[in-house]
């Protein structure tokens, strides 16, 4: 995996583009978020606008995976609301797709995609539709996490053990150890603020982060839900001595590559996570 550690953006100070996405969804808008330079692997935000259609019924060379942040989209004739959830295989046929009055969907691809034909897939990688609101929170998903936190399990491979999940947090809560992870860790947040070591995350913030990296303490004063991922395996932890004190308000400091050095900076609180 080729992609540059980014720690962290404001998905609101990336520009929409007017895009096709290599072709396989013309007349749609989208915001890279990031992008494996190898082999196109990329995590976006894609725009579809209202009345918007793709009438053929086709599959993907790459896997997609997608949580809908507003509005719906009909996909093969299943309508994907709010925080409703897919992880769709390559070979996978989807159907045609409908979007009547617009939606905003954070979009995942394994490569850059391209129209194939329909294959063979390990069902057992497939899902075809969650709703979030409906995904039961679990705990006690690591014995020295700090309380007042679930997680909504939505994926896991089977064969690499990747992960993707939805996290919930409780306001007036912080702790005081940093994390490492021997995975890629991935996030974007989706409402409520963050208080880490790179500043005040908002919703719209967003982070691609490479192994073994230490990172935090955090803390949230309003409560905050979170999407992640991992890529390279399951998601395990080990808590260090961060070497600070947690602190509320810290200052924005950003790990960014020089291609988003425009998009340094803040966010106003409450702005839209788009």
């Amino acid at each position: 995996m080729a992609r540059p550690w980014i720690e962290f953006i404001q998905s609101q100070r990336l520009p929409w583009q007017s895009d096709d996405l290599w072709g396989v969804r013309p007349g749609v808008d989208s915001k890279v978020l990031s992008v494996d330079a190898q082999d196109g692997a990329c995590s976006l935000l894609v725009r579809y606008p209202s009345a918007w259609r793709f009438a053929q019924s086709r599959a993907l060379s790459a896997d997609e995976e997608f949580l809908v942040l507003s509005g719906s989209l009909s996909v093969g004739g299943r309508v994907y609301g709010e925080y409703a959830y897919a992880h769709l295989p390559a070979g996978y046929e989807r159907g045609p797709m409908v979007c009547a009055d617009g939606a905003v969907v954070l979009t995942f691809f394994s490569r850059r995609p391209a129209h194939a034909g329909r294959a063979e897939f390990d069902t057992s990688r497939l899902v075809e539709h969650l709703d979030a609101f409906q995904v039961p929170y679990t705990g006690n998903f690591h014995p020295e996490f700090p309380p007042g936190a679930g997680r909504k399990r939505l994926y896991e491979d089977p064969v690499t053990h990747d992960q993707s999940w939805i996290l919930g947090t409780l306001p007036m809560r912080w702790a005081e150890r940093a994390e490492v992870h021997p995975v890629v860790e991935e996030m974007y947040l989706l409402s409520g603020e963050s208080h880490g070591n790179r500043g005040v995350m908002r919703p719209g913030a967003y982070f691609w982060r490479p192994p073994e990296i230490p990172h935090g303490p955090y803390g949230t004063l309003t409560g905050n839900l979170y999407f992640f991922r991992t890529k390279g395996g399951a998601l395990s932890t080990r808590y260090v001595d961060s070497g600070r004190r947690f602190g509320w308000w810290p200052s924005y400091d950003p790990a960014l590559p020089e291609s988003l050095a425009a998009a340094r900076g803040e966010t106003a609180e409450g702005a839209r996570c788009w």
